[in-house]
C-alpha cells in the first residue's frame, strides 16, 4: 500500500487481532470459521493486506472476548479505506468556513447521491473493481458531514447546465439526484446556482475547481481531474478561480 498513513493503521489493527487470537488459543482457520470468514481473509487482515469490514471487527471482538477494544478500531479502519487524497480534502473541508465550487462535467461530489456516485465511478477506464467503487463511494458520502458541521460553513455551488441534463446512471438515478439538489438547496447555509449553456461570457471554462476559506484565514484553491488533484495558495490562481465564481 503506497499510503503509509493508512498502512500503519492496518498494521496496528492486524497486530491487535493476531494478539487477541493467539491469547484465545485459536488458529486463523478457527477464528475465520467462528466469525464467518475464510482463513485467507483472517491471514490477510493480520498481515495488513486486506481492509477488514466493520462486521469482521465486531464479530472478532465478540469471539475473542476483546471487550470492545477491536470494535473501537472501526472508525480508524473506515478512514483508512478512503484514498489519501480524499482524506486530505476532507481535512480542508472540515477547516473551511466558506467553500465555493464550480462543476462542469457532473454534479459536484458533495451533492451526489450514492447511486449517482456509483454510476460515475463505474464509468472509469481502466475500470475499477466493485470493491474499489464501494470504497470510493463510501469516502465520497462520508464527506457530506460538512453540511451538518457546527458552526455551519457557507457552501456555494455553481453547476453547469449540462450537468443537470446528462442522465448519468439512467433517468431514474438522475431524477433522484435532482431531487437531492432541491433538498440541499433548502438549507440556509447552502446556495446552488446554474451556469446557462448559452451564456456568451464564461469565466469557468478552465474546468471544475473549488475555493476554500479556512478557519485560520488562509484561502486555498483546489482543482481535481482524473489524473491529478492539487491545492494551490498562490494569489494568481486564487484570483482566477475567485473571479470565475462571481
Amino acid at each position: 500500500m503506497e499510503d503509509e498513513e493508512a498502512a500503519a493503521v492496518l498494521r496496528t489493527v492486524g497486530r491487535q487481532i493476531k494478539m487477541w487470537r493467539e491469547a484465545a488459543g485459536l488458529k486463523q482457520t478457527e477464528l475465520g470459521a467462528a466469525i464467518g470468514y475464510g482463513e485467507e481473509m483472517v491471514s490477510s487482515v493480520e498481515r495488513a493486506r486486506r481492509i477488514p469490514k466493520p462486521d469482521f471487527l465486531d464479530k472478532a471482538d465478540e469471539v475473542l472476548g476483546a471487550g470492545g477494544k477491536i470494535s473501537a478500531m472501526k472508525k480508524d479502519v473506515e478512514e483508512a479505506r478512503y484514498p489519501k487524497k480524499v482524506r486530505d480534502l476532507t481535512k480542508l473541508e472540515d477547516d473551511a468556513v466558506e467553500l465555493g465550487a464550480y462543476a462542469s462535467l457532473h454534479i459536484h461530489g458533495l451533492l451526489q447521491t450514492p447511486e449517482y456516485a456509483h454510476a460515475l465511478y463505474a464509468m472509469r477506464r481502466p475500470a475499477y473493481t466493485e470493491e474499489e467503487i464501494e470504497r470510493l463511494v463510501a469516502a465520497r458520502m462520508a464527506r457530506k458531514a460538512v453540511f451538518e458541521r457546527v458552526p455551519r460553513p457557507l457552501l456555494t455551488f455553481v453547476q453547469e447546465e449540462a450537468t443537470l441534463r446528462r442522465p448519468i446512471g439512467g433517468r431514474m438515478v438522475l431524477r433522484r439526484q435532482l431531487e437531492r439538489l432541491l433538498e440541499v438547496d433548502k438549507l440556509r447555509h447552502v446556495s446552488i446556482q446554474v451556469m446557462p449553456t448559452d451564456r456568451e461570457d464564461h469565466a469557468g471554462l478552465m474546468g471544475p475547481f473549488r475555493v476554500l476559506k479556512l478557519l485560520d484565514g488562509k484561502t486555498l484553491g483546489h482543482s481535481a481531474g482524473q489524473l491529478h488533484d492539487r491545492a494551490s495558495a498562490t494569489q494568481e490562481t486564487f484570483r482566477s478561480w475567485r473571479c470565475a465564481m462571481e
